[in-house]
């Protein structure tokens, strides 16, 4: 992946990434400090998350951990300030971390969503604790740093299952996958998207949302057909878009998803 363009306007790049212990998030962070990027690796875990960074600090990649707990302002607001006191400011943030709490495993031991009717309010509030509110938090507690940035980058981690046109369509690849509580949050988290897009139209730092496709996760069971990798690739290009890159979008890795 070439991100030359993108280091001409920021030399030596900083980076934090949620949910950075494992899965997409790790690779998200392995794959950002290979091409040259400075990364803060995010986890609420203080104990894995410093293992995930220390595994990449012994193959010689530029990373560290903080601890951030997204559902926590307090939380948020803190690893701000750390790393505002480490580093001064950051360049590139990745909203990544993410639950899928409506999956329970069925008789034959897979897999399988809960339907609407049978979620509990409560389960939908832990998921936009996490998916949206989260994403809302940590973008406020980091946007004074992003704002030092001469071309910050802002890639909030949605799915394919947040497109209502693709959901909608009974015909569809995801018409099969009605799970309220993630689809809706991660639909929930395209707005988000917009609406700090908007706002930060005028300045240097551009606000995208990011379908990383099917992997195969712990959120999933790993079920997905694809892997972590290259889910990763998405937000990647994303978080090194050149100066005359998208913002306000919503992509996978062959270009525009409809909202």
């Amino acid at each position: 992946m070439n991100i030359s363009s993108y280091l001409r306007l920021v030399p030596s790049p900083i980076g934090l990434v949620t949910g950075a212990n494992k899965g997409i998030g790790f690779e998200i962070s392995r794959i950002l400090s290979e091409l040259g990027v400075f990364v803060w690796m995010a986890g609420r875990d203080s104990a894995r998350i410093q293992e995930a960074a220390a595994s990449l600090k012994k193959a010689g990649l530029p990373v560290d951990s903080v601890t951030l707990d997204v559902t926590d302002p307090k939380s948020a607001e803190a690893a701000a300030q750390h790393v505002q006191k480490v580093s001064g400011a950051i360049d590139i943030l990745v909203n990544n971390a993410g639950i899928v709490n409506e999956q329970r495993l069925n008789e034959a031991g897979k897999p399988e969503l809960l339907p609407p009717s049978r979620i509990e309010l409560a389960m939908l509030r832990q998921t936009y604790e996490t998916n949206v509110f989260g994403v809302f938090t940590v973008t406020k507690a980091f946007l004074p740093l992003l704002r030092k940035s001469p071309a910050g980058r802002i890639v909030n981690m949605s799915s394919g299952l947040g497109s209502l046109t693709l959901r909608s369509d009974p015909n569809g690849p995801y018409a099969v996958y009605n799970a309220l509580a993630y689809c809706s949050s991660k639909s929930a988290v395209n707005g988000v998207t917009v609406a700090f897009a908007t706002e930060l139209r005028d300045t240097p730092i551009k606000v995208n949302a990011a379908d990383p496709g099917h992997c195969a996760t712990d959120l999933n069971a790993h079920t997905g057909p694809r892997t972590a990798t290259q889910g990763a690739e998405i937000a990647v290009r994303l978080a090194t878009l050149p100066f005359d890159g998208a913002t306000c979008g919503y992509f996978d890795e062959n270009g525009v998803v409809p909202w």
